[in-house]
């Protein structure tokens, strides 16, 4: 039952964005290469499986490629990938904390990206938004700046139910001050090529057209140096 909502959720555009046109090709990596400097950037990929890479190569995953993004624009990028497949917004405000402390540095930025495994739970938007809450506000205490990655519920779930929770994500981010990619998966949700036979999750070259559709809110989010 899962895995057929999750479905849902990608085949009605996770509550029918607008499709608009497809990004444009950005140029090769070859082309924009520029030689890194400065002083390390450490930031922290706080997700489910769309950063933990289900299925892919340990390379192919979000964190990694976007850490091979910003190192071609010349940003000294490390970034910890702090994925965990079929984490809730609950199981991530359980292990903030512990992921925090037990970093060898504080991050200059956390990325977080939690929400599509509460649709598939039919968890409550205000479950949704405590939880969240909770995670921001932990951040925010640390003073690390945060990209909250949005997700939006399929109108299947009802027009309340789909209110409430495309609404969270902005009002948290207003709330805390935090950068907004208003619907991760704008990239490759209606790109059938860009996903898995599973319907789920992103291909090598869904991660890739994630990355190359984010890397500038992430390039924006980090802190001046």
């Amino acid at each position: 039952m899962y895995r057929r909502a999750l479905v849902l959720l990608l085949t009605f555009g996770l509550a029918a964005c607008d499709t608009g046109s497809p990004p444009a090709a950005e140029p090769t990596q070859a082309a924009t290469e520029q030689p890194v400097s400065g002083p390390q950037r450490t930031i922290l990929a706080f997700g489910d499986s769309l950063f933990a890479g289900y299925n892919l190569a340990e390379a192919e995953g979000y964190p990694e490629q976007m850490e091979l993004a910003l190192r071609a624009g010349g940003i000294n990028a490390r970034l910890i990938d702090a994925g965990v497949s079929g984490d809730t917004t609950a199981a991530g405000r359980q292990r903030i904390g512990f992921v925090l402390d037990n970093a060898t540095t504080v991050p200059d930025l956390a990325i977080v990206e939690l929400g599509g495994n509460d649709l598939l739970r039919g968890i409550t938007p205000d479950q949704t938004r405590e939880n969240l809450d909770a995670i921001l506000a932990e951040l925010a205490e640390r003073r690390i700046p945060v990209l909250l990655m949005g997700m939006r519920a399929p109108p299947n779930m009802g027009a309340q139910y789909q209110a409430a929770f495309d609404g969270l994500y902005p009002a948290l981010a207003e709330q805390y001050g935090a950068a907004l990619v208003p619907f991760f998966l704008e990239a490759v949700y209606d790109q059938p090529a860009l996903i898995q036979p599973d319907r789920i999750h992103p291909t090598a070259d869904g991660i890739e057209a994630l990355v190359a559709a984010t890397s500038g809110a992430v390039v924006d989010a980090l802190p001046p140096q």
